[in-house]
């Protein structure tokens, strides 16, 4: 199995998820300008999308897109409990976590890191993020994680895209308890080792 990913960015949320899991995977960097992997293929013949994360599974067939990746990782090891059994209200609660990240958190940055945005555009995107950020102070409340007191792939998304803020002009110490959050995920050894792995420690 191949995880092919790029430094720093959303597919290291599957790099924690599968150093979590205990599974063993070979990661393949993806440069940013040529797009060609550490092994040479041109990344657009892997996934066409042209983005990460993509994981190829050993019979070939690849999978894409964090909500689908992350929950294949997670079920490699049920016995980790990064995801809840398939069929039950809780899952669908992780799915739920799941979209929100992508749509709502990810998707809601993503402008900001564009340099040919217009001001205007980049000061909406601050602000429906903040409107985000502010939701999930509350909704984090006392809880250690996502969905209570146990780690889940959703957080090892939230992670990520929480640890971009900084670089884009966020004060995180508005949202203690997202700081607090975020570095209480930063200090697990399988965060720290995909840190390590992607150059960014």
């Amino acid at each position: 199995m191949k995880l092919y990913y790029l430094k720093g960015a959303c597919s290291l949320a599957s790099y924690i998820a599968l150093i979590e899991t205990g599974v063993k995977f070979d990661a393949v960097s993806v440069d940013r300008q040529t797009r060609k992997t550490s092994e040479g293929e041109d990344y657009n013949q892997v996934n066409p999308k042209g983005y990460v994360p993509a994981l190829r599974l050993d019979n070939g067939e690849v999978l894409t897109e964090n909500v689908v990746v992350l929950q294949y990782i997670a079920d490699l090891a049920p016995e980790k409990k990064l995801a809840p059994p398939a069929g039950t209200l809780e899952r669908y609660r992780l799915v739920e976590w799941l979209a929100f990240i992508n749509s709502e958190v990810h998707k809601s940055v993503s402008p900001i890191f564009v340099p040919t945005a217009t001001d205007d555009v980049k000061n909406f995107a601050r602000a429906n993020v903040t409107r985000r950020l502010d939701w999930l102070e509350k909704q984090l409340g006392t809880k250690s994680f996502l969905m209570g007191e146990q780690f889940t792939v959703a957080d090892c998304y939230l992670f990520v895209v929480l640890g971009w803020l900084p670089h884009i002009g966020f004060d995180m110490s508005k949202w203690p308890t997202l700081k607090a959050y975020h570095a209480r995920i930063a200090g697990r050894p399988a965060t720290q080792r995909a840190l390590e792995a992607e150059g960014l420690k």
